[in-house]
């Protein structure tokens, strides 16, 4: 190269003295410093801000990283660099290097979800199949290991590009989880803070591996699928009823009222057809829901009776004084009329116009 062109290409460079990332956009996780026809300047500034971090990178190998702070660049903070570049002395010459910066704040509301139902087994149904959903933060905690197995060397690597393989991981970690818990799918839908520290226990050892530390988990539902769900409805009412026999009297119980006030279809008579129904059904309940029950025999239909012997006419009542039955006519009509007076031999309460005591027979004034 010509004297005059290397003094041009010379003159092209710039000269770096501050390195910062001030424009930090939403979403974005790692950005690489523009570094093209620049040089990094010995004795350079280095502003890395809080929720921030820097690492150097020399020809694709990851060296130095900084923590926020503010740094003078020199051979005694870039230690790593000055021994990837074999500085034996105090560097005086500008140098070429990749300066990458990593976002660390919480990444917080990170949806999760199941797109399809994860069958587990459970101790109470067997097999079965359920649905969930939830939050999760998460920060990035190495940034070395996040620049290499994720971000890669790019300008700008987005949060949309490593969101989907973060949920995945999540999903497929939850049936190993809620196999390893053996908790009863009852118990988990009443405690999800603990679902949820489970289902974080065995996603945080993979986030590791990716740099990422998971902050929190949490675990909004589970559900079974919309089928499965009837049939647990289903099972819950019927251990809610418990004795078929008294739900039936009880609902017999509730009915009367109605029955009572609904003249037109019979009132009680309806009822007692009605009654009559229910306590077959419930028969009919009580041997589906336990075949071992033995049903009672069922009575004979009912025989003709046979023809009544000719009975003896009772026996004639016997005669009544005429006086006493004065007397008890007597007091009828004056009960009748209203007009009582008091029998002067045995003081018995008799009518006013009785002429004899029907108690006594004696003959009255």
């Amino acid at each position: 190269m010509a004297l005059g062109d290397q003094i041009k290409s010379f003159i092209k460079k710039q000269f770096i003295d501050v390195i910062q990332w001030t424009d930090q956009q939403e979403g974005v996780l790692a950005y690489r410093y523009p570094m093209q026809d620049m040089e990094i300047q010995n004795g350079a500034k280095l502003t890395v801000r809080e929720s921030q971090a820097a690492m150097f990178v020399n020809e694709g190998r990851c060296a130095d990283v900084f923590s926020p702070g503010l740094y003078t660049l020199n051979t005694q903070t870039l230690p790593v660099l000055t021994n990837l570049m074999n500085w034996d002395k105090m560097f005086q010459s500008p140098f070429k290097s990749d300066v990458f910066y990593f976002t660390t704040r919480q990444q917080v509301a990170q949806r999760w979800g199941t797109a399809q139902p994860v069958t587990i087994r459970d101790k109470d149904f067997g097999a079965v199949r359920i649905r969930g959903y939830g939050v999760y933060s998460w920060h990035i905690e190495n940034p070395k290991l996040f620049l290499t197995k994720v971000s890669g060397f790019g300008e700008v690597y987005n949060l949309t590009e490593i969101e989907p393989q973060l949920r995945q991981t999540i999903v497929g970690r939850m049936s190993d989880a809620f196999a390893e818990s053996g908790v009863p799918f009852l118990d988990m839908a009443a405690n999800y803070v603990e679902v949820g520290e489970r289902i974080k226990a065995s996603v945080s050892p993979v986030f590791a591996e990716l740099g990422i530390a998971l902050d929190q988990f949490q675990v909004e539902n589970l559900s079974l699928p919309e089928e499965l769900q009837k049939f647990l409805d289903t099972r819950v009412g019927m251990n809610m009823i418990g004795n078929m026999q008294q739900y039936t009297q009880f609902q017999a119980a509730q009915s009367l009222p109605i029955a009572a006030a609904n003249e037109g279809s019979g009132g009680l008579a309806g009822l007692g057809v009605g009654l009559g129904a229910g306590v077959g059904l419930g028969g009919v309940f009580a041997q589906a829901l336990n075949p071992n029950v033995q049903q009672p025999p069922q009575a004979p239909p009912p025989q003709a009776p046979p023809p009544a012997a000719p009975q003896a006419p009772p026996p004639a009542a016997p005669p009544v004084a005429p006086a006493v039955a004065a007397g008890a006519a007597g007091v009828v009509a004056g009960a009748v009329a209203g007009e009582t007076k008091f029998c002067m031999e045995c003081g018995n309460k008799i009518a006013r116009a009785a002429k004899f005591c029907p108690e006594c027979g004696k003959p009255q004034p």
